[in-house]
């Protein structure tokens, strides 16, 4: 049983949107790629002399990993859109440990046919089952909707591991010929994301609240734009006459975010808010994306840094139903080690976040396991982390 112990941490985020921050811990034991204990070094003594590995976080914040509940894979860590490869590892080194697939629309030569769309969807899941580009997990295999799926056809992808689906890119000719399909996805338990707002570079449809409200999906994608925003009004409607999730990403409009965080917040409705990065996409290939749309929330929105965090881990685990996204006994390890940046004029990585500094990530830990220290991709952390063994 591999078992890792991170200690010496000087602030732990939680994750979790009502509680963010962890009082009187600094520790989190993990074994077999879960977390086993959170608590003092002092209380825990015995669990970290025996681990195998101990890795100190010099009084730096630890926190779950990001999750980018909106990437655009293919097979393997390769790009087609910007041809970039080894991009997928570039996000972990950007903090983001698992990446859920928004539809593996930019496969060269898309299959459109009812037998395509279905071995797309199954082969991508499969590929990506046991493939960890830079330690990270990617859940792929996110079927694109046509109006020739039949319920059989859910019922057949859901029974191959299949369990995303996504509306927006099929020949559908109204939005709304789409409801039964949608309605057999979520029958068979696939979380459903709309593609929101204007069409996008890769030929989606232009959805609005009324397209959206009949669909009826798990997720709004991108409600602020992908990259064209819905109006202010079309987002209101969809927070006050439904409960699906409104999705925040980089790759789109940030005064249409921050307004849409802010509205949230007065209609008690944060949980319903979850981040990705909408990449690689016409922006590019952006590892800082998931980190730096946090970080824009902090420093210009009403949000403090910990409860932000929450919108990319604990948020985007509970709608999507993932294991992890917390610091909590029996949630998959997967976890951040960060401060704030060399000549910041903050003194943590959360007080970076608040005056609009990235924080330096110094170490990465997925399934319990470190993958690396010290990224590439951010400015270094004033105390970084260490292996003590």
């Amino acid at each position: 049983m591999a078992t890792l112990a991170v200690v010496g941490a000087g602030t732990l985020v939680s994750g979790d949107l009502a509680h963010p921050l962890i009082e009187d811990a600094d520790t989190v034991l993990c074994a077999d790629g879960v977390i086993t204990a959170v608590g003092r070094a002092a209380d825990l003594a015995a669990q970290v002399a025996a681990a195998d590995r101990v890795l100190d976080a010099a009084g730096a914040t630890v926190a779950p990993g990001l999750i980018d509940s909106h990437g655009h894979v293919t097979f393997g860590d390769y790009s087609p859109r910007q041809k970039a490869v080894d991009y997928l590892e570039g996000y972990v080194h950007g903090g983001i440990t698992r990446t859920i697939s928004a539809g593996e629309v930019h496969v060269p030569g898309r299959p459109r046919d009812r037998e395509g769309v279905k071995a797309l969807a199954v082969a991508a899941r499969a590929s990506f089952d046991a493939y960890r580009p830079g330690g990270m997990r990617v859940h792929a295999g996110n079927v694109l909707l046509e109006p020739t799926l039949t319920e059989e056809d859910f019922a057949y992808l859901a029974r191959c591991g299949v369990w995303l689906a996504k509306f927006g890119f099929g020949a559908y000719e109204k939005a709304v010929d789409g409801v039964e399909q949608i309605r057999w996805a979520r029958a068979h338990g696939l979380v459903v994301m709309c593609h929101a707002g204007g069409a996008s570079a890769a030929g989606s449809a232009s959805l609005r609240a009324d397209d959206l409200l009949a669909l009826a999906p798990n997720v709004c994608g991108h409600a602020n734009g992908g990259p064209t925003s819905m109006p202010d009004a079309d987002v209101d409607r969809l927070l006050a006459e439904s409960t699906m999730a409104l999705q925040l990403i980089q790759a789109g409009n940030l005064r249409a975010a921050l307004r849409i965080v802010g509205r949230a917040l007065e209609e008690d409705a944060l949980a319903r808010i979850v981040v990705g990065s909408d990449t690689p996409s016409g922006f590019g290939v952006i590892p800082l994306a998931v980190l730096k749309t946090l970080v824009e929330l902090s420093a210009l929105g009403p949000l403090d840094p910990a409860r932000a965090w929450a919108l990319a881990t604990g948020n985007v685990a509970d709608v999507w139903g993932l294991p992890a996204g917390r610091i909590r006994v029996g949630a998959e390890a997967d976890l951040l080690v960060l401060d704030a940046p060399r000549a910041s004029a903050a003194g943590t990585a959360l007080e970076a976040m608040s005056i609009g500094d990235m924080p330096g990530i110094s170490a990465v830990v997925t399934d319990g396991v470190l993958r690396f220290l010290a990224s590439r991709n951010t400015p270094r952390a004033t105390r970084p982390a260490t292996l003590v063994r």
